[in-house]
């Protein structure tokens, strides 16, 4: 088949969405598909061109783009969706969520009043019209209907280089890979080693926005001894920390999906989340694979403690987490599978 994949691109700030995007599309060649990728340029921080983006997708045609006939589109972001095909299906990574779940009526001007409402519109017109709607997690599904009355199917896929991961022998650190950003809540893990009373240290390996007021933070609760921030790591280096940890912490608030708690799971090492983290709460059973606690300092304090106390407990979640990825089936495969069924 010839599939084109319609997604977005942010110059010069890769993340997890490109690992999607890019995973699909070789997936898709992988299993002699002859697909291709087009990219939309948006630009979050100017609202203006969001309204402009959207506009220019809404109804776009892409059937037959410079006369050759596209079999199949898949369409994976806002608003890309937007487009039109005979043989559409979309898989959603996650909608535009500050017109959704970000949205803060406190703090909205009326503009963004207006542009929330116009992009609202648009996607209970885009999505009602697309009958195959899935979504890359549980949790953007439960979004979509809850915000827009459509149903999507959950389907999972795996990170990027997952069959790299592996395990090796614990050492006393919790590991936390992230963007340093406000959702991902480094500053939870920082406040909680100031409440922590073993000897467990923690590693953050990231960069970002947050990561000088996570610097300041940490001087100030003085537990320089305690948190070590590690920068950007290559692939490689993320790997090694993450075989050789004790656990991994993910607590984002309402994540979408979330590669950290899977790539946790292929290193065989449980997770401590949160009960408003969203997309890990599907993957991490408690007591089971890992820990699910409050959202508070000291909640992650004395999960940390727990797991540092008793190295053989965390050591059967890390393989029953390794276990339940295998038992989900989570695979690109399947993936491709069940969105040209």
């Amino acid at each position: 088949m010839r599939v084109l994949v319609a997604a977005n691109v942010t110059p010069f700030l890769p993340g997890g969405a490109d690992y999607h995007i890019e995973g699909l599309t070789q997936a898709l060649q992988a299993q002699g598909h002859d697909a291709l990728c087009l990219r939309f340029p948006f630009d979050y921080h100017r609202p203006q061109e969001i309204d402009a983006l959207m506009a220019f997708c809404d109804g776009l045609d892409l059937n037959q783009p410079n006369g050759l006939r596209v079999d199949a589109l898949i369409s994976l972001q806002f608003p890309a969706y937007g487009a039109l095909h005979d043989n559409h299906r979309v898989w959603i990574m996650h909608q535009h969520r500050a017109a959704y779940e970000l949205y803060d009526p406190a703090t909205a001007s009326h503009e963004d009043k207006a542009r929330r409402e116009r992009i609202q519109t648009f996607d209970n017109r885009a999505l009602s019209r697309i009958s195959r709607r899935f979504a890359n997690s549980a949790r953007v599904a439960e979004r979509l209907r809850q915000y827009n009355a459509l149903d999507a199917e959950p389907l999972h896929h795996p990170p990027h280089a997952a069959e790299h991961f592996y395990s090796a022998e614990a050492e006393g650190y919790i590991f936390f890979p992230s963007r340093f950003e406000t959702l991902k809540r480094q500053e939870l893990l920082i406040r909680a080693a100031a409440k922590v009373r073993s000897p467990v240290v923690f590693l953050l390996a990231g960069d970002g926005g947050q990561r000088p007021y996570c610097e300041q933070l940490i001087t100030e609760l003085g537990v320089g001894a305690r948190v070590r921030l590690l920068g950007r790591v290559t692939e490689a280096e993320k790997r090694a920390f993450y075989a050789r940890s004790l656990a991994v912490f993910y607590g984002p608030r309402d994540e979408d999906y979330g590669y950290v708690t899977l790539e946790a799971m292929l290193s065989a090492k449980p997770v401590i989340t949160c009960t408003d983290s969203g997309g890990p709460l599907e993957l991490v059973q408690h007591e089971r694979t890992g820990l699910i606690v409050e959202p508070t300092p000291e909640a992650v304090a004395a999960a940390a403690d727990d797991l540092y106390r008793d190295p053989a407990t965390s050591r059967a979640m890390g393989q029953a987490g390794r276990q339940r990825y295998a038992d989900l089936g989570i695979a690109w495969e399947r993936v491709v599978q069940r969105l040209l069924a």
